[in-house]
């Protein structure tokens, strides 16, 4: 008889599958694990939210644990998990020292979500007015933590096929280090449509993003400032509604009844509100990964219009589920085209169906993932020896880590 395996994630968070992308993505993460036999505890440092997901429904335990604390060790100890999973290059930093030394023979896993050097290197090209450039990465300081992290890990799990190339091309971190796991979905009929609200039955134009995301609070105003204004010149009825977990004062700001653009708060159903939505608009200028609210747009049978950034890794070259846009002038042209246009539309619907069928289907990762978190179990030690850089990191990273560590602990009594 197999013995169960264990397999301990390390959450930045805990999830919130209602609230954004990242807490989708990690529940799509305890099933994949959890169909596998493992039997998962689901440990964070994090304040408890209300809108946390209540994982025991799902059969994971739940663990509170704190930050600079030996009492984790003995927690890891007395668990002796057989894989790690951390959420995020934060969370191996602050944990992954107590795991080697209390665990060494566990499988140590980095969700990275997305590349946050990638998100934080775009971002401040944005604000310094200019292009990002592929070199920026060099200097980033979120760089050389996120890149000595993914290095220190057995495996770390990579959600978009650019940041893929971004690691291999221009970090050089052996392929061995790396998997390409996207959103994973179920697969899409056509005859599905016919389920779906019509093109006569839904109505307006909608955003949804977390606010506590920076590019999804610039999007907004992007579409405040430069794009709604152009739409609602050539299309005055036309009504936008923007939702989002954790809306700040300055969001709520916004909201402009009389101009149709609607500050609505969280969604509580998010999929409900876009099933019945006519077209998405998400003008993202700076970001990283995939872009949950756009897959989810293809699911419920709505267009979308996006920018470059937006689309990036998400299509593999296939006609794209409505128009990519940089420009704002024709982004607003394109908007109502969309919106009126019911063939063109229709023809939308079904290129979101093909892209969630080519790109997105958990059959084709799931089982990939699974056989090579077994084939690490069974002969990490190979493995490892293979990584020399991560082992180098780990013999200097471990030590000071750890002394600071235990200093803000020492501190902290």
């Amino acid at each position: 008889m197999n013995q169960i395996k264990k397999l301990l994630i390390i959450g930045f968070v805990w999830p919130e599958p209602k609230s954004s992308a990242a807490g989708g993505r990690m529940m799509q993460l305890i099933s994949i694990f959890k169909e596998n036999g493992f039997e998962i505890t689901f440990a964070s440092a994090a304040q408890d939210s209300n809108f946390m997901v209540d994982l025991s429904e799902f059969g994971v335990i739940k663990k509170s644990i704190e930050l600079n604390s030996s009492s984790f060790d003995g927690f890891v100890a007395e668990l002796n998990p057989d894989v790690v999973l951390f959420d995020r290059f934060m969370v191996e930093e602050q944990f992954g020292w107590r795991v080697i030394e209390k665990c060494p023979n566990a499988i140590r896993i980095l969700d990275t979500e997305d590349l946050h050097c990638l998100r934080t290197a775009r971002q401040k090209a944005f604000k310094e007015k200019r292009n990002f450039e592929i070199h920026d990465l060099l200097s980033e300081e979120v760089a050389k933590r996120e890149i000595a992290s993914i290095l220190r890990c057995d495996l770390s799990l990579i959600i978009s096929e650019f940041e893929m190339n971004i690691l291999k091309d221009v970090f050089r971190i052996s392929e061995d280090l790396l998997f390409y796991l996207p959103f994973l979905v179920d697969e899409m009929r056509e005859e599905d449509l016919l389920e779906l609200p019509s093109f006569k039955n839904r109505s307006d134009f909608v955003f949804i993003g977390n606010f506590l995301h920076e590019p999804n609070w610039n999007t907004v105003q992007y579409l405040k400032e430069a794009i709604w204004p152009s739409i609602k010149k050539d299309f005055p009825e036309a009504v936008l509604k923007v939702y989002g977990a954790y809306p700040s004062q300055k969001v709520l700001q916004l909201h402009q009844s009389k101009n149709g653009f609607y500050i609505m708060g969280r969604a509580e159903e998010a999929s409900e509100i876009v099933k019945n939505t006519k077209v998405v608009l998400a003008p993202i200028r700076f970001g990283a990964g995939l872009k949950g609210k756009l897959l989810e747009a293809m699911q419920c049978g709505t267009p979308s219009i996006t920018t470059s950034i937006g689309s990036e890794a998400m299509h593999e070259n296939l006609p794209w589920n409505g128009f990519i846009e940089d420009n704002p002038a024709e982004f607003a042209k394109k908007a109502i085209e969309l919106y009126q246009n019911e063939n063109l539309w229709k023809q939308s619907q079904k290129n979101g169906i093909e892209i969630i069928n080519k790109c997105y289907q958990k059959k084709d990762y799931s089982e990939k993932l699974i056989s090579l978190v077994n084939s690490l179990l069974i002969d990490s030690k190979n493995h490892r020896l293979h990584n020399f850089m991560g082992n180098l990191l780990l013999h200097h990273a471990f030590k000071s880590t750890m002394y600071m560590s235990k200093w803000i602990e020492a501190k902290n009594k």
